[in-house]
């Protein structure tokens, strides 16, 4: 239980176990308690459905979309892969950025800033709408599993030869589905970029409306310990964003232990 007692300058966190721990306003833990509770207010009212990016919704947590954009400024990479497509809006985003990074991802026919885009059902209408699009140059558009054979053969096709690669896997959240799309897009990341495994916060909302009854395990922080738990090449990294005067140290997000850094070819 929280209770938020703003004329005291309080907040005040109980544990089902009876334990009462009473944080000062202007303190980290008292902001991480609040954000808890509004991440999970956030998820039941369905906050992310009401944001475009350059007019195609975009699905996500706007500081998702600020944290992501400081890795693709840091990382400057050639290509930008992500699974999961819905709306496109998370696509013309990264397209977007690409083309306000300067001429050398900005050239006409370039292989440098390009989105590729994946998933299961690519609707008409949402097709039509991102090919129409003034960053539709920039946006190549792969029908099929994220996981099949064919598709990955595809995806791989369209990724230059020693080009720097950074994945967002943002399809099918469930445990085995992540962990193939983790294993089958693992040899596409460059060492020192990375796989990004989008919306953990299923474990943390588990047992809320809009979930099912599996997710405290069926998700992706599950994946990606089993992931990890195989592999020296790829380490759970937070990418250590670079700015911060305040005094908060942890994200507020949808995507937590999402980041994982490879470090070795």
């Amino acid at each position: 239980m929280l209770t938020i007692d703003e004329t005291l300058g309080q907040v005040m966190v109980a544990s089902a176990d009876g334990t009462r721990r009473v944080h000062a306003m202007d303190s980290p833990e008292a902001f991480a308690a609040v954000s808890a509770a509004w991440l999970r207010c956030g998820w039941d009212v369905k906050y992310v459905y009401g944001f475009t990016w350059m007019g195609r919704p975009v699905i996500q947590l706007p500081e998702d979309l600020i944290r992501i954009q400081e890795l693709v400024w840091r990382l400057r990479p050639d290509v930008i892969v992500e699974t999961g497509v819905a709306h496109g809006g998370s696509l013309v985003f990264y397209a977007s950025l690409f083309a306000a990074m300067g001429p050398e991802w900005c050239a006409p026919g370039a292989e440098r800033g390009r989105v590729i885009g994946i998933d299961i059902d690519i609707r008409a209408h949402n097709r039509a709408a991102i090919e129409a699009h003034p960053m539709a140059g920039r946006i190549a558009l792969v029908e099929g599993s994220s996981i099949a054979a064919g598709t990955v053969s595809r995806v791989r096709a369209l990724v230059p030869k020693d080009a720097t690669a950074l994945v967002i896997l943002d399809s099918n959240h469930a445990r085995d589905h992540v962990r193939a799309e983790l294993e089958l897009y693992a040899p596409l990341v460059s060492p020192g970029s990375y796989l990004v495994a989008c919306d953990g916060i299923m474990q943390q909302v588990a047992g809320a409306p809009r979930t099912g009854a599996d997710w405290s395990w069926n998700n992706p922080l599950s994946a990606i310990d089993d992931f990890l738990a195989g592999r020296s090449d790829f380490l759970l990294e937070e990418p250590g964003f670079t700015f911060n005067e305040g005094a908060v140290r942890e994200r507020v997000t949808y995507w937590p232990k999402c980041f994982l850094r490879r470090i070795a070819p």
